[in-house]
């Protein structure tokens, strides 16, 4: 019952702010004053022009709660510019009905969100690569990886990477992580958790070392096929309180060549050099951790 109320309620909501609803109030208002002008009398004259205060006065106030309440876009100036218009499109439509900010910026093909935002944009990412079959049906993914545990909560993200991959997708996702960490005990425990907790779902995952990179390699990015970019300017908290990223719609292909450079292939590859320390790490945290002995495993990653 509450939720039919709610329905009504948001059904009432789009009637009021529907623009042929402020087209007309804005039509009485003008005709409004012209017709006390040339027809009524003094009592009169006065009564119709308080009315027209209340109107003028009406339209300012909706005006200005349209503003907070609905995202002001601009429509792209050319669709074509983006590297994926109709993934583009239909991200842009639902960021219209979902998302309460100011998201001018992305009609010129890139958008910042902020704190809370950008976990939900995540997933409204992924969710539209599913339903508008974008081609390639891929996320590549790489992340500074500062504290391993902060990715397992983000329930809503995994779930629909899930989706994904049981819809045929693919992900791969590199771990981006400091040498200085991969020495400690504690770091490569919760690391390599996250990482069978990721291959569980059936993502494909890669190994870095952060130090060994170079600053254009070491991004934390989503690239959803090859429509849209999701990088990461200041990283969030465990909650997402704070932390800045920017989507691109345009210039995907300049973030699909960092990723892939960092990711490499045969031997030097991520997927190499993952397989590479959990061989050295795995027993190590099963027996008694040796710092010498992954100290030597990392130098030849």
């Amino acid at each position: 019952m509450a939720a039919v109320r709610r329905d009504s309620a948001g059904r009432g909501v789009d009637v009021l702010a529907s623009p042929a609803i402020t087209n007309l109030i804005g039509l009485i208002g003008i005709l409004t004053p012209i017709t006390a002008w040339l027809t009524a009398g003094g009592a009169t004259k006065n009564a119709v022009l308080i009315v027209e205060t209340v109107i003028v006065v009406a339209l300012v106030g909706s005006h200005i709660w349209l503003r907070k309440a609905y995202i002001q876009l601009r429509r792209a100036n050319n669709l074509r510019d983006m590297d994926d218009a109709h993934y583009y499109d239909l991200v842009r439509a639902q960021l219209e009905h979902e998302l309460v900010s100011d998201y001018g910026a992305i009609a010129d093909g890139h958008l910042q969100v902020y704190a809370t935002e950008v976990p939900r944009l995540s997933v409204l990412l992924v969710k539209i690569l599913i339903e508008s079959q974008s081609q390639p049906q891929r996320i590549l993914a790489s992340d500074l990886t500062t504290d391993p545990g902060l990715l397992t909560r983000r329930r809503e993200y995994l779930a629909a990477n899930r989706q994904l991959l049981q819809a045929g997708g693919t992900i791969n996702r590199l771990f981006i992580a400091y040498e200085r960490d991969l020495n400690r005990e504690d770091y490569a425990r919760n690391l390599l958790q996250l990482i069978d907790s990721h291959r569980d779902l059936g993502v494909t995952c890669g190994l870095a070392v952060r130090d060994r990179l170079r600053a254009d390699q070491a991004v934390d990015v989503i690239i959803i096929s090859a429509a849209a970019a999701l990088v990461e300017d200041e990283q969030g908290d465990a909650d997402y309180t704070k932390g800045r990223s920017t989507l691109h719609f345009k210039g995907v292909d300049r973030w699909i060549s960092r990723f892939e450079s960092a990711w490499g292939n045969g031997a030097d590859s991520a997927t190499a050099a993952l397989r590479t320390y959990e061989s050295a790490a795995r027993p190590l945290l099963d027996s008694a951790w040796d710092d010498a002995r992954i100290r030597q495993t990392v130098d030849t990653l």
